[in-house]
């Protein structure tokens, strides 16, 4: 599926290819509107219909992402109630020792993701992913979503990849379309980002990979 020669940079996302998309949906769609109903004296299903509204006025923009936004908006505070759950936060099957073979292999290893700063720290706590990686950045330094046109331009100027070298691995089709665009030539997407959910139906616009045991990176392949 790759060729590992052609490859010096991956620049990965978090939630949905390194880390279980599991803990943010069971948050965003069943944990916040618990706790959004408690607040409000509703029942779930009309906090979830009121919340799924609100979410969707926000897809596609930074806000979607911003802790602080939704802390404001709902007046609650998001980052203790992801605190009261990050017992979910997980890797994704064989994400850790991918991020390790990459580094054997001299490949370097940039995160990249639309997770809030605050959100952020707490994976990075909870995992150390950090540990495993060459440099990380949230798209809130760039005041821009990755799936945001204007995006990339603005990330060049901080960190210029060569578009020919780099493997970017992302389960948002949003964000591999705006990457394509701009001229990235090797994109892979995720078939299972949620542990719990069933692998996404996937055209063939884009490699897919169910498990990081599928793409593995050995030795010989590096030279």
């Amino acid at each position: 599926m790759i060729d590992w020669r052609q490859i010096d940079t991956v620049l990965l996302d978090m939630d949905g290819t390194l880390l279980d998309l599991h803990f943010d949906n069971y948050f965003w769609l069943r944990y916040l509107p618990e706790r959004y109903a408690d607040k409000h004296k509703i029942s779930f299903e009309e906090s979830a219909a009121a919340l799924k509204e609100r979410y969707r006025h926000q897809t596609g923009r930074l806000n979607w992402y911003c802790l602080a936004f939704w802390s404001k908006e709902l007046d609650l505070d998001i980052l203790g109630l992801k605190k009261d759950i990050s017992h979910l936060i997980t890797y994704r099957p064989k994400a850790e020792a991918f991020l390790k073979q990459l580094k054997q292999g001299g490949k370097r290893r940039i995160l990249l993701t639309n997770a809030h700063p605050d959100s952020l720290q707490l994976k990075l706590k909870n995992t150390s992913l950090h540990q495993h990686l060459d440099t990380l950045y949230s798209s809130h330094e760039f005041y821009l979503p990755k799936e945001d046109s204007q995006f990339w331009p603005r990330f060049m100027q901080k960190e210029p990849l060569n578009l020919e070298t780099t493997l970017l691995i992302d389960d948002s089709k949003a964000v591999l379309d705006n990457a394509r665009d701009y001229g990235f030539k090797h994109l892979l997407t995720i078939q299972q980002p949620d542990s719990q959910q069933a692998p996404k139906e996937l055209g063939a616009e884009y490699q897919s990979l169910l498990c990081f045991s599928d793409i593995m990176p050995t030795l010989d392949q590096n030279t």
